[in-house]
Formats: C-alpha cells, structure tokens, sequence
C-alpha cells in the first residue's frame, strides 16, 4: 500500500513518527510518495499537485481520495471496505490533498473516496490518522484484540 500525499514534512515531526509506527505495523507496509505543494493561484496549484499525483500513480494501483465528500465509516465499515478494495486490485493507493484539496482529475480517476469525518484536520495529521485506521481496520480482519469495539 502507498500514501501519496502532498507537502514534504520534515523526517523528525512528531507526526511523521507516529505515522511511520503505524506503517511498519500495516502488511504489506504502508510507504509514503511526498510532493511538494504547488505554487500559484488556488486554481493553478490544484492542477500542478494534480498533475504530480496522477503522474507518480502506477497502472495497477486501486485509488483511494481523502476527500471530504468520501465515505465516512466507522473502524469495522473500514474494514469491510478495505476487504472490497483489496479484492479489486493487487495494491492500494491513499492520496491526501494539499489545502487547496485535490484537483478534479484526480478525483475523477479515484475509485472510491474516504472522508476521517466532518472536522478539518492538517494534512500532516492525517497521513498517522490514516495510518493508525489502516492498522486498526487489518487487526480487526485478523480477529486481532487492538480493537475495543464496545464501550466499557
């Protein structure tokens, strides 16, 4: 599985280390494509990061857009989904925006769309979010007791 994700954060964040904890604990781990954030207008840098992103996609990656127009599952719905997506194609493809959000081709050429939810979250928190869910989501199809599906 790969994250493509635009903005380049530097490798000591903090978030950067909890979304590598969660990524070596994703089978087949999960890496990250960084690109940097366009430069221009709203419009223009949509495009650019667009551009960027549908160009480092490979021919046989499922694509999956945060987005927040996405589905917004709960754990055990992301784990069925991440069943359904990973019986479709051999490898899945997460990509999170820049702050302008994904241009519409990229959209267009995702087959399905992921939202965390209604709140605006920063970018660089979203890459261990999704990281974390994507760990979460695997242990519960493994039957797995990480996740506490009721409440004490």
């Amino acid at each position: 599985m790969r994250l493509l994700a635009i903005g380049k954060a530097p490798g000591k964040a903090p978030e950067m280390e909890l979304f590598a904890r969660y990524a070596r604990r994703i089978r087949p781990a999960l890496t990250l494509a960084e690109f940097a954030d366009g430069q221009g207008s709203p419009a223009e840098i949509k495009r650019r990061e667009g551009e960027a992103i549908l160009a480092a996609l490979k021919a046989d990656e499922f694509l999956i857009a945060l987005d927040m127009e996405g589905a917004a599952p709960d754990s055990l719905e992301l784990a069925q989904l991440l069943t359904k997506w990973l019986a479709q194609s051999k490898k899945l493809a997460f990509v999170i925006g820049g702050a302008e959000g994904l241009d519409a081709p990229v959209l267009a050429h995702s087959r399905a769309k992921l939202s965390l939810g209604a709140l605006t979250w920063p970018h660089m928190l979203v890459r261990p979010m999704l990281a974390e869910q994507l760990y979460r989501a695997q242990a519960i199809l493994a039957g797995h007791p990480y996740h506490r599906a009721g409440r004490p």
